[in-house]
């Protein structure tokens, strides 16, 4: 995507405030400024603040929503590195790394055959406990990997034991953040 790309919003379209977590709704040919697009969704600039639309709504930007194409185990069995790739999807709108750079995922564990079918748990964490934007995060991580083949149950656990530090990003994640 390119940076700060303007466009003008195909029809009313709901959003988030970021950091906040507010719902609002962005009207029908609004100019917006698309500041981040990643993983499928889109943190844009209205009206001085910056906001979080949705994969689902890409078409109020004049945007193709991202498809998730896995294949699918035949053995019945949700693939772990399928997990970790729809988690690397999820990102939070105001930082450009996914939620497994950030450090944020502490736990992922799989457990096939279960009473609930295929179970996935997730704990995680948000890089500030005060974060508005926490359930938009969590719903993100929960609903990328509902869309994992084979996969019938995701439970995801929030939590702040411990605290997120700057030490929890990746390698790969400071370079991006200028940090290396």
């Amino acid at each position: 995507m390119q940076e700060r790309e303007v466009v003008l919003t195909k029809r009313e379209v709901e959003a988030r405030l970021v950091p906040a977590g507010t719902e609002i709704m962005i009207p029908s040919d609004t100019f917006v400024t698309i500041t981040q697009s990643l993983g499928g969704t889109f943190t844009v600039a209205v009206n001085g603040n910056l906001a979080r639309i949705e994969g689902h709504d890409a078409d109020a930007l004049g945007k193709q929503p991202l498809e998730s194409s896995f294949d699918t185990p035949e053995d019945g069995t949700v693939n772990e590195n399928q997990v970790w790739e729809a988690m690397r999807n999820c990102y939070d709108p105001e930082i450009p790394v996914n939620v497994v750079d950030l450090g944020l995922i502490y736990e992922c564990k799989i457990e096939n055959g279960t009473e609930d079918g295929n179970h996935v748990y997730i704990k995680m964490t948000l890089t500030a406990a005060g974060c508005g934007m926490g359930p938009v995060i969590t719903d993100d991580v929960q609903r990328k990997v509902e869309y994992v083949p084979n996969v019938d149950k995701v439970t995801v656990e929030l939590t702040f034991d411990p605290p997120w530090n700057n030490d929890m990003l990746t390698d790969e994640a400071k370079l991006e953040l200028g940090m290396l």
